[in-house]
């Protein structure tokens, strides 16, 4: 029905500066805090951000470090691997 577009908007965040990709990571912080599943956080985090070590630069500046532990031991299987990798 739909195209495949596996790229979430990546290519409209390389245009960003680094203060639109920080404001927008916040803006998913705040709704991983309202619900948001904690590996969309992840995925669109470094999504946004280009890379994974530039989402969990501001995962952690972002968010306590109880929320980030506790956001690790909420799950589980492959997608733990990869919230470890970011907010630890």
């Amino acid at each position: 029905m739909f195209p495949q577009n596996n790229d979430l908007g990546a290519s409209l965040y390389k245009t960003w500066s680094d203060k639109q990709k920080r404001d927008e990571i916040a803006r998913l912080v705040e709704g991983y805090r309202n619900g948001l599943a904690v590996g969309i956080l992840c995925k669109m985090a470094e999504t946004v951000a280009g890379s994974r070590k530039r989402a969990r630069n501001h995962l952690h500046a972002l968010m306590t470090p109880a929320e980030r532990q506790a956001a690790i031991e909420k799950e589980s299987g492959g997608i733990q691997i990869v919230v470890k990798e970011l907010l630890q």
